[in-house]
């Protein structure tokens, strides 16, 4: 089993490549709504829902609009789904090797690592994304009221973010890429700047995984057909998948509301900048009230599931293993 883990490993991290371009590429309009909606606070409303949020963008921006931040987004999540999910099978057959069935804690347990070593990728690309998606809300903040300056609060004045918008009135928006933001980031914070958010991005990647992981795991299990033939239907991965994915994200939801909100580089008017995890939370929760904290949960619970569900088809069913030439096989019926 050690031998085939190790030789199976280039086909886990292909599977997850494959499955988070696929799932990212379906869902993307709707995380590019949960984003705006989180960013958007009380009084300020842009946007009623998820369905409403989507409508004006198309309307404002056209159809490509939904798909803002894409590029960044399918770049960096192979190497996110990658790491995320070969490194959860890597600590499950770690935590197993005295050949005792793993324990809901030890399943946890693998699944917390997984979340932290996600972060060195997840981190980056959601502080890119953000600044993207983001740009089309505060473009209409503008237009719905022209007096409105938005302002760059971010310890300095940069000329690549600054004129991402512009402040006259009915301001269009002004294509910035990826790179020229991570560019200008490096110039002036250095790397640390990327990393921005990078505990709230903790909060909210460790305790999905630990719900995430193991109850996939045990709903994955009941599929099986038969103690004797532990295969188990690519449909069952597939509601497995979703399942576990929108519990977990419906759970971590307040971690990503706050994540957001401090990887928002830019600000529009009379938005409040934050002094890290828990000035965020505290003024959310004192401004807003503690309903703030589950914006944007359903959409995110609409963005998981899919993508997980996918992910978790790609994986089971085999693709690296059969593109390497490898004999699929299936960890947890190991």
């Amino acid at each position: 089993m050690a031998h085939q883990q190790q030789i199976s490993l280039p086909a886990k991290l292909i599977n997850g490549g494959i499955a988070g371009m696929v799932g990212v590429t379906c869902v993307f309009p709707i995380d590019l709504a949960k984003t705006r909606l989180q960013n958007q606070r009380s009084g300020q409303q842009l946007y009623k829902n998820m369905i409403d949020c989507l409508i004006k963008t198309v309307k404002s921006e056209g159809y490509f609009g939904m798909y803002r931040g894409a590029a960044v987004n399918l770049t960096l999540v192979t190497p996110e789904k990658a790491i995320k999910l070969a490194a959860n099978d890597f600590f499950r057959h770690q935590l197993s090797k005295d050949g005792g069935r793993l324990t809901v804690f030890k399943e946890m347990l693998a699944g917390c690592c997984a979340g932290m070593c996600q972060v060195i990728v997840t981190t980056p690309m959601e502080m890119l994304k953000i600044q993207l998606q983001d740009a089309g809300r505060l473009a209409a903040q503008q237009r719905v009221m022209p007096s409105v300056v938005t302002s760059l609060k971010m310890g300095g004045t940069s000329a690549v973010l600054s004129r991402s918008y512009n402040t006259s009135p009915g301001p269009q928006v002004v294509r910035v890429s990826a790179t020229q933001i991570t560019r200008e980031l490096l110039r002036t914070k250095g790397v640390t700047g990327l990393y921005r958010g990078l505990g709230a991005t903790l909060l909210r990647d460790i305790p999905f995984s630990v719900v995430y992981f193991p109850l996939f795991a045990h709903l994955h299990q009941l599929g099986q057909r038969s103690p004797e033939d532990p295969s188990v239907p690519f449909y069952w991965s597939f509601m497995s998948g979703c399942l576990a994915g929108s519990i977990a994200a419906v759970a971590v939801s307040p971690c990503d509301v706050v994540k957001t909100r401090l990887q928002s580089l830019k600000k529009g008017a009379n938005e409040e900048t934050y002094n890290g995890v828990v000035d965020c939370a505290r003024q959310i929760l004192r401004k807003e009230g503690p309903g703030a904290f589950l914006k944007g949960a359903s959409c995110r619970a609409l963005v998981i599931a899919p993508l997980f569900g996918i992910a978790q088809v790609v994986y089971f069913v085999g693709v690296g293993e059969f593109l390497l030439g490898y004999t699929p096989h299936n960890i947890y019926s190991a």
